[in-house]
């Protein structure tokens, strides 16, 4: 849906007034202005906003449904466009926030039109309206290109957020109306994609077959800022600690070991009882540094000679090839590593690891709130993990 700022605002002093003419004092409109704002408002959704009734209008679910998360939006958008200039929270569109957005991920007018598919000066003619507003430069000018300022970056980050939480509006509508619209998009870690989530989708396919699951995967790092950005909903697999920074929560699942794997034919498996010492003399594959398992690795290896030969990656399918097709040795999930175990493309070595458990479990923003969808998404991987995760009783 695209969405008009203006009648947000509007909509909000009409949920608070429940009068049109209330509301037309408030933000300075006539009354027609109001009306006809309400009115587009509400075409683009299913489920009326109002009751319209002789003693005014009144909000209906959906309303307030929609009051909710537009409260929030703009919200973050107020706060940020506070300290640059008085008067931009009123008169940025979304147009011009997202062109903002684009030209500071993508640091070049013709790239972000390219994302955003528009023409360059479009893109151009909107970052230099906002930068009016503004009274100051939002970017840099460089050599290299252009970079965006301290003020730009906070906004840039506010609006993502607040346009991530109407995305969130028209799946709470939708709801509402009995109807599926929207995204899901999930930052997935290597074990979460081989072990937590194909069952929790299948399962909740069952009651959703319309909502969109995007799964995206990378480095921690990466996944952690587009989950921070709003660009990600929920992100899923192992858990740091220290937390990484104070904007985000942690939910434990479960606790995961690690183990030695090696391929079928690996001078090792001969060994009756091979130590951790003997290992460093072949190739290791090891997830990447700054991860929980390569810190775990590093423990290991603290007192003992380090493997010279490493191979850095996230890729279960690199790794079954690499220890295939040669003696390398890799380091892994037992969880992750299971199905691949039973298939006999890999094989544990006899190396006791034990002290190695790390907390696996689901990362979220600290004020972020699900959506119906959402939420039955990750109920489905809570229940996917409980029915996968052996108990005590069983190891």
């Amino acid at each position: 849906m695209k969405w008009n700022l203006r009648h947000l605002r509007v909509f909000l002093a009409v949920v608070h007034h429940a009068s049109v003419s209330r509301a037309a004092e408030e933000c300075h409109l006539s009354q027609p202005a109001v009306t006809q704002a309400i009115a587009k408002l509400e075409a683009g959704f299913a489920a009326p906003l109002f009751q319209h009734k002789a003693q005014g209008l009144f909000v209906t679910d959906a309303g307030q449904a929609l009051a909710r998360r537009v409260r929030r939006a703009l919200e973050r958008i107020d706060q940020a466009t506070a300290p640059i200039s008085p008067r931009l929270a009123a008169t940025a569109t979304a147009s011009q926030l997202q062109a903002l957005i684009a030209v500071r991920e993508l640091e070049n007018f013709t790239l972000a039109a390219g994302k955003l598919g528009l023409s360059q000066p479009t893109v151009h003619r909107a970052v230099t309206r906002l930068e009016a507003e503004a009274d100051k430069p939002l970017f840099e000018r460089t050599a290299m290109g252009i970079r965006g300022t301290r003020a730009c970056r906070l906004l840039a980050e506010a609006a993502q957020l607040a346009f991530a939480e109407l995305d969130q509006a028209e799946m709470d509508l939708a709801e509402i109306a009995g109807s599926e619209v929207g995204q899901i998009v999930v930052g997935a870690m290597p074990l979460s994609r081989s072990f937590m989530l194909s069952q929790a989708i299948i399962a909740f396919r069952e009651s959703r077959p319309s909502v969109l699951i995007r799964v995206d995967e990378g480095p921690y790092d990466d996944l952690l800022a587009g989950l921070r950005r709003g660009e990600i909903d929920v992100l899923i697999g192992a858990l740091r600690d220290p937390l990484p920074i104070g904007d985000v929560v942690q939910e434990m699942l479960f606790e995961d070991d690690l183990i030695l794997v090696a391929g079928p034919g690996h001078p090792l498996l001969a060994e009756a009882q091979p130590t951790l010492e003997q290992t460093a003399d072949f190739p290791w594959i090891l997830a990447r540094k700054g991860t929980p398992s390569r810190g775990i690795f590093d423990q290991l290896f603290a007192s003992r000679p380090m493997p010279q030969s490493i191979v850095e990656t996230g890729s279960m399918i690199l790794m079954r090839q690499l220890l295939r097709q040669s003696d390398h040795i890799g380091f892994i999930s037992r969880l992750q590593a299971a199905a691949e175990i039973e298939l006999g493309l890999m094989v544990p070595l006899r190396i006791d690891l034990s002290g190695t458990q790390r907390p696996i479990g689901i990362t979220t923003r600290l004020d972020w709130i699900p959506t119906i969808a959402q939420k039955i998404l990750i109920d489905e991987i809570k229940i996917s993990v409980n029915l996968k995760t052996p108990s005590p009783a069983e190891d």
